[in-house]
């Protein structure tokens, strides 16, 4: 039997419909307890801000929680270094989730930075159902791979039988948007409201590139 090995590339775009606001917050103490007391507080605190400003708590989840143990070298009275317990590095990485609009992320920036809290903080724009845009790049890969065969075999004088196989190496595709937010100098909150007036000003205009994704598939046909 013979057969037509044809590479197919997807392309798919979506716009973004969707916000995700990473926020990182941190405590240290030689006491467990303590630094798990005081992490908390910041979790609470952030929590108490975006629910004041109308975010319900089913939209702020905990997407991870971690615990290390911290050393540090020392230097004992002959100059020899010995590594001593620091203390405990409690940490929670917070999700919140909406829908995008661009005044709403200026009321969460707003509201983070109003907390008491210091997060790190990270936006991305993504979209709510990724998988109905994975399912357009695999269709348009299949489409644009017998589109290809087609027009080789009708050039070779022959046609295109039965589809054989389809080789997919599964990808992990990227859902989030290019479009890129320097947040180095939220986490801190300014005299006078300044920073928060300036969040409102940057957001109002904020318009995310569209999610463009793309993939390849190998699909064998035979050919008669």
């Amino acid at each position: 039997m013979k057969t037509i090995t044809v590479k197919g590339v997807g392309r798919a775009s979506a716009p973004v419909d969707t916000v995700e606001l990473s926020l990182r917050v941190w405590a240290k103490h030689k006491n467990y307890d303590k630094a798990l007391e005081a992490a908390d507080k910041q979790v609470a605190a952030l929590e108490a801000a975006l629910r004041a400003a109308g975010f319900p708590a089913t939209d702020f989840q905990t997407a991870g929680f971690h615990v290390n143990t911290e050393y540090e070298s020392v230097p004992d009275e002959k100059g020899n270094y010995h590594t001593v317990f620091s203390g405990y590095n409690c940490s929670y990485d917070q999700l919140l989730r909406f829908d995008f609009d661009a005044a709403r992320l200026g009321e969460a920036l707003n509201a983070v930075a109003a907390s008491k809290a210091k997060p790190e903080l990270q936006v991305r724009f993504t979209v709510r159902e990724p998988e109905k845009l994975e399912a357009e790049l695999l269709r348009s890969a299949a489409e644009n791979a017998k589109a290809r065969a087609e027009v080789l075999c009708a050039a070779s004088g022959c046609r295109l039988g039965e589809l054989q196989r389809i080789d997919y190496d599964l990808n992990r595709l990227n859902f989030n948007s290019a479009t890129m937010m320097d947040m180095a100098e939220c986490a801190m909150p300014q005299a006078g409201g300044g920073m928060r007036n300036a969040k409102r000003s940057f957001a109002a205009a904020l318009r995310p590139q569209d999610i463009d994704l793309s993939d390849t598939a190998v699909f064998v046909w035979e050919i008669l």
